[in-house]
């Protein structure tokens, strides 16, 4: 029975890998096909030599020892790449958010701790410029208002200075000429008793 499993691994091995197994003169096949034939026959049954038997097995265990390497080379090779393939991964996961980070950064703008569209931010902007624009007509408006009704004020203020200078110095003149009347009453008085 073990020998009947053997040959279905053999057989197995040859139906998927038949290039693998090679000796340095004849193929897995040939050699089954040469044993078979070159084996003598005992009524329904198939004789053969130990020594073919045991160079088949030879072969066949050969042939599978190198199957099974080739198979962990293989496999060690997947694992390898496997984990190639997940670092590329990661890798391009990373990039793929730092790429979407920048693309958030190029369209935006840092205003206020916060990132904002670069739309909304020249929308802000020029409504603050406006805004400022319009406060600053408004208060030049309001000064150049106040500066002509200052320069009134001034003009009317030094009309009624002079106006004030001149009645003081008529009112001084009117006084000066009542204390020389009232000194010359006085004396008058003085003398005609």
């Amino acid at each position: 029975m073990k020998f009947y499993t053997q040959l279905l691994r053999i057989a197995l091995c040859l139906c998927f890998v038949p290039t693998l197994a090679q000796e340095a003169q004849n193929t897995l096949a040939d050699q089954f096909t040469d044993v078979f034939d070159k084996s003598n026959r005992y009524e329904d049954y198939k004789v053969i030599k130990i020594f073919k038997l045991n160079n088949l097995r030879k072969s066949v265990n050969d042939s599978i020892a190198l199957i099974e390497k080739n198979l962990s080379d293989a496999q060690g090779t997947i694992d390898q790449q496997a984990g190639e393939i997940s670092t590329l991964t990661a890798n391009v996961t990373n990039l793929q958010t730092e790429l979407a980070t920048s693309k958030s950064k190029e369209d935006g703008i840092q205003f206020f701790g916060s990132l904002m569209k670069k739309s909304t931010y020249k929308t802000i902007m020029w409504s603050v410029i406006g805004f400022l624009l319009l406060l600053a007509l408004f208060f030049f408006t309001r000064f150049r208002n106040s500066n002509a009704i200052t320069k009134v004020s001034n003009l009317r203020l030094s009309e009624i200075e002079a106006e004030f200078e001149a009645h003081r110095q008529r009112t001084l003149e009117r006084e000066q000429q009542l204390r020389r009347k009232l000194q010359d009453e006085i004396n008058k008085n003085k003398k005609a008793p």
